[in-house]
């Protein structure tokens, strides 16, 4: 028997006990409310007191544990990345129930970890529920490292990394976060618009202060965290639903306003899109709200970034391309808020 098939026993035995007695978890068990466990991005923590759900792309945790073993409860069917001790991630395809991340087992000590589950377009590639961590016998979680910036990117398909290698993983805004050393998040949708249409274009001017891009998703608490940055790259889309630019630029301009409002000092990033679609009317946009008193909101020209190689399809970045994004954004980014 394994070291980690081993820990499991007393979890399944009290599965298979009786529901009337109750056993509330004590604090750095794993316990999907340990407090050592890192959520990062937008996750419902309230729905369900023993299983959190992220949405958006770019969510994750992080979370120091001790021991050898390592393995995660997942309610169904899913496909996630993990990382542990900041090597290279892992894909698991198609798993459910106790994931095993160390069927070898790990040196004796203190480890850390990093899971995010792998989304298509912005969507999560099967059921990704979380229901805590499974611990070697008498193991312990602790915190990890602590990150001191978090960056927030606001997008559609191309924030999503869609068409790249990974998505999320090897998109430009999570290269950055990792580049910088900050936590970071990808609110953004495969297809989105800024501007919500009636044939069905989700708008981030509207759903970026929602938990998730359904109309029916909740409002998010912003007091759940406060973002240092957050770049928007929106506008890509909305031609192609007919947004006329006036709307448009009122629209964005109606978005700086939500996003100062949610993070009061975050400095905020504009990114002409890479194709040059709605680009003057989002430097309009990002004066007017400048002259109008906000001094931390900048337009980034992103003109002459890429070339037509660095696309898969004249659209959506490559690998290449999305490094190259995350190597010309991230000073930018580290200038106006200092590096890790």
């Amino acid at each position: 028997m394994t070291v980690l098939a081993a820990s499991l026993l007393p979890w399944v035995g009290g599965a298979l006990a009786s529901a009337a007695h109750v056993v509330h978890p004590v604090p750095e068990d794993g316990s999907v409310f340990d407090p050592d466990i890192v959520y990062v991005g937008r996750w419902d923590t309230t729905t369900s007191p023993t299983a959190y759900t992220p949405y958006w792309a770019g969510a994750y945790f992080r979370v120091g544990f001790t021991g050898r073993t390592v393995g995660l409860k997942q309610r169904g069917t899913v496909n996630l990345w993990a990382s542990i001790d900041g090597g290279s991630a892992k894909l698991y395809k198609n798993v459910s129930g106790v994931v095993n991340l160390t069927p070898v087992p790990l040196s004796p000590g203190r480890h850390t970890l990093q899971v995010n589950y792998q989304a298509i377009a912005g969507y999560y590639h099967g059921d990704a529920v979380f229901q805590g961590l499974v611990l070697g016998r008498g193991e312990t979680t602790f915190t990890p490292p602590a990150r001191t910036r978090l960056i927030e990117f606001v997008g559609d398909s191309i924030t999503v990394g869609l068409t790249t290698s990974q998505q999320a993983r090897t998109a430009y805004g999570w290269l950055i976060g990792e580049r910088l050393g900050a936590d970071h998040t990808q609110i953004a949708q495969g297809g989105a618009c800024l501007v919500a249409t009636a044939d069905g274009c989700v708008g981030l001017q509207r759903q970026f202060t929602r938990l998730g891009p359904l109309l029916s998703s909740p409002a998010w608490d912003f007091s759940r965290y406060q973002a240092d940055a957050v770049v928007i790259n929106l506008g890509t889309n909305d031609v192609g639903h007919g947004v006329h630019t006036p709307t448009f630029q009122a629209a964005y301009i109606s978005l700086l306003h939500e996003v100062r409002a949610a993070y009061p000092h975050a400095w905020i990033f504009a990114l002409r899109t890479f194709r040059g679609r709605y680009a003057a009317q989002t430097q309009a946009a990002v004066s007017a709200v400048v002259s109008a008193g906000d001094s931390r909101v900048s337009f980034v020209n992103t003109a002459g970034w890429l070339s037509p190689a660095d696309f898969t399809d004249g659209v959506h970045p490559t690998d290449q391309g999305h490094r190259i994004i995350a190597g010309r954004l991230a000073p930018i980014i580290a200038a106006r808020i200092g590096a890790a």
